[in-house]
């Protein structure tokens, strides 16, 4: 029998430094007996010889189209826009097409023309239907980081006058390391609550989850007091239906919730028309941008690292900034990318056996009946 062959395909979404396999997890691979192929890439956050020296094979950049149809190409963000030829490959990766996104018939509707299969990261799941890995943590803690960080631009720039400016945060880079980061924003943030004589308050949604935890990590290793962070989730947005003057009422909003059907929105145009309102950043980490179901439904567009900010025209009070980058956890490329990995390393490892392994039988199954969705 052959060895299952695993193609880590480059990224291709701009500012992506993330890597779906380390040079760590590669070795585990190889020495279970898969052949490891890694596409050449400047921009990963792992040179290419890490992987090199690991035992992995080297190949030439974007050479997974021409791969022999029983590889499988790994991968961690969508395909590139402007791409419509059949895929003939199965491709386990997040595609972003399960939740009715903009888009989401011809993502799909490739791997039917070539005979492809998707086994959707975001997907995958044990027979208790937890994820098996998920970046929700670096998602979360890197959405924090930025609303602080828009924050305390916003006030240093206007002198402690919120009403003031309008988009507040220039471009953004991966930063090396977590302490690297963190160093940034209790500078950033300790001279504005100079200026602003005060600290922001914040309120985190969906706060009990992974997503919701990291970014209340970061609000405290930031040097928030626990009297500014306030964490909400189903305890709280069960008793009564939004949206919530709460959220109006704090400086910072960091939605971290998955979104899986219909609810009230958070908060809209109408509740930000609001005398009382002093929230100036919405960190959108969930980012369900293009799902029709959007909590957050003041703004239609995703941020992107080197336009970090939307502003949002509001009649009166402070400008509103939204953050709405789908990839946040970049911001760490290696710490969220060792995470992830190893946490997903156990299923890969089970790859040569996945016509009969539940999680990749789990993620095949609905691959077909999304298919079965398709427009006729």
């Amino acid at each position: 029998m052959h060895p299952t062959v695993i193609h880590l395909r480059r990224e291709t979404k701009a500012f992506e430094e993330r890597s779906a396999l380390t040079p760590t997890t590669a070795r585990r691979l190889l020495e279970a007996g898969y052949t490891v192929k890694i596409e050449r890439s400047q921009e990963r956050i792992f040179a290419d010889s890490e992987f090199e020296d690991a035992g992995a094979a080297l190949v030439e950049t974007d050479s997974w189209p021409d791969a022999p149809p029983e590889h499988m190409i790994l991968g961690l963000k969508e395909l590139p826009d402007g791409q419509t030829f059949p895929l003939k490959h199965t491709h386990v990766q997040f595609a972003h097409c399960y939740k009715d996104q903009g888009g989401w018939e011809t993502v799909l509707g490739r791997f039917v023309q070539g005979g492809g299969t998707l086994l959707d990261l975001e997907f995958l799941a044990d027979e208790k239907g937890r994820r098996v890995a998920a970046f929700g943590y670096h998602a979360g803690y890197a959405g924090a980081a930025l609303a602080l960080k828009a924050w305390s631009e916003n006030i240093i720039k206007n002198r402690g006058q919120t009403n003031g400016g309008e988009q507040t945060m220039g471009p953004v880079k991966p930063f090396e390391n977590e302490t690297k980061l963190l160093d940034h924003i209790k500078a950033l943030l300790g001279e504005a609550m100079a200026i602003a004589g005060r600290e922001p308050h914040v309120l985190v949604m969906g706060a009990r989850g992974r997503c919701g935890g990291g970014a209340v990590e970061l609000f405290k290793r930031a040097g928030l007091s626990l009297d500014s962070i306030l964490e909400w989730d189903l305890a709280e947005t069960s008793v009564r239906p939004g949206p919530y003057e709460e959220i109006v009422e704090s400086d910072i909003f960091v939605n971290c919730i998955y979104l899986s059907a219909k609810i009230p929105p958070f908060i809209n145009f109408e509740s930000l028309n609001n005398p009382k309102r002093k929230l100036s950043v919405v960190a959108d980490v969930s980012c369900d941008t293009t799902n029709p179901h959007n909590p957050v439904p003041v703004y239609t567009v995703n941020t992107t690292f080197d336009r970090p900010c939307l502003l949002v025209k509001l009649p009166s009070g402070p400008p509103l900034n939204v953050i709405s980058i789908d990839h946040l956890p970049t911001l760490l490329p290696r710490e969220a990318s060792e995470q992830y990995s190893h946490d997903l390393l156990p299923s890969l490892l089970e790859l040569k056996n996945r016509g009969t392994d539940p999680v990749w039988q789990g993620a095949e199954k609905l691959f077909k009946e999304k298919v079965e969705t398709l427009p006729h």
